[in-house]
């Protein structure tokens, strides 16, 4: 029995080494070497693996920025939101120029003061789910649901709901225009947009494509479709999109024209000084000569 047993182990002791040679030379033949600068790109990322990048995470990012290093001698097409990507050309030894940065835009101004309650909603705090259900508390099919997917999935804690107006705030200290809010907003009411020079931007504060009736039905801010910012803007920055007027970035020199005559205070100006008051126009001393002797 004794040597049945000891017979097994070393028969089981020799096939196992020989199985652990076998496995040394396939591992040797069939190795993937690794270039170094890969783990030196992955660590002067965030870390976030937010997909603002459109890859999987942020050394997936870094292999695609080795490997087009090493092929093309650059990096044109690939971008971290959270990284000055000079910093990857510097370990790369290349040279790129700098990317605007971008931030998320909420596009709905449908506060709870807006855009009075209607119904009482009870059920999963999840807007995705709640999206499915009813049109929101204020009736806007396309406005602000408020549970907070956005801020859920914001891998750098850039946004949170206001407990007052019920809308998420996007903190621009921290908001990197990663764009995973707005992909996680299931009424795409979050824009990922240029921060803008000196962080000013203009925007329609509303995404609701609704005829204007509705639309004022609902809320008290929201675009109504009546054309007097595409008919005053000087540079051809604003089109319609059915009845909702959107600003073109790109095109926009930010001359506030649209936010002056905007009767439902529907387009933003982030981060302008204060206007300065309009002077009184002068009263023509002529007239008022003459209006007095008629008198």
């Amino acid at each position: 029995m004794n040597n049945i047993l000891i017979i097994s182990l070393l028969v089981l002791g020799i096939l196992g080494g020989v199985l652990a040679v076998i496995l040394y030379f396939v591992a040797q033949k069939f190795k993937v070497e690794e270039n170094p600068l890969i783990d030196e790109v992955a660590e002067c990322l965030p870390g976030a693996n937010c997909g603002g990048c459109g890859f999987a995470g942020c050394r997936a990012l870094a292999e695609a920025c080795v490997k087009s290093a090493a092929e093309k001698g650059n990096i044109d097409g690939l971008a971290c939101p959270g990284t000055n990507m000079q910093t990857v050309a510097d370990i790369l030894h290349l040279t790129i120029a700098a990317a605007e940065p971008k931030i998320a835009v909420v596009r709905c101004n449908g506060s709870c003061a807006n855009s009075p309650a209607k119904v009482h909603y009870e059920g999963a705090d999840i807007c995705a789910f709640a999206n499915t259900l009813y049109a929101g508390e204020g009736g806007c099919s396309k406005g602000c649901l408020g549970l907070g997917d956005c801020t859920k999935k914001c891998p750098f804690n850039a946004l949170h709901i206001n407990k007052e107006t019920g809308l998420p705030e996007v903190d621009e200290k921290k908001c990197v225009g990663c764009g995973a809010c707005a992909k996680a907003c299931p009424r795409g009411i979050i824009e990922i947009r240029p921060r803008g020079k000196n962080d000013r931007r203009v925007y329609v504060c509303c995404s609701n494509t609704d005829k204007g009736a509705l639309v004022i039905k609902n809320c008290n801010v929201g675009c109504i479709g009546c054309q007097k910012c595409v008919k005053t803007c000087p540079f051809e920055a604003i089109e319609m999109r059915g009845n909702l007027a959107y600003i073109d970035p790109a095109k926009c020199k930010s001359c506030r024209k649209c936010e002056e005559v905007c009767p439902r205070g529907t387009i933003h100006a982030v981060n302008f000084p204060p206007r300065k008051p309009k002077a009184e126009e002068p009263v023509n001393q002529e007239v008022t000569n003459e209006n007095k002797a008629n008198a």
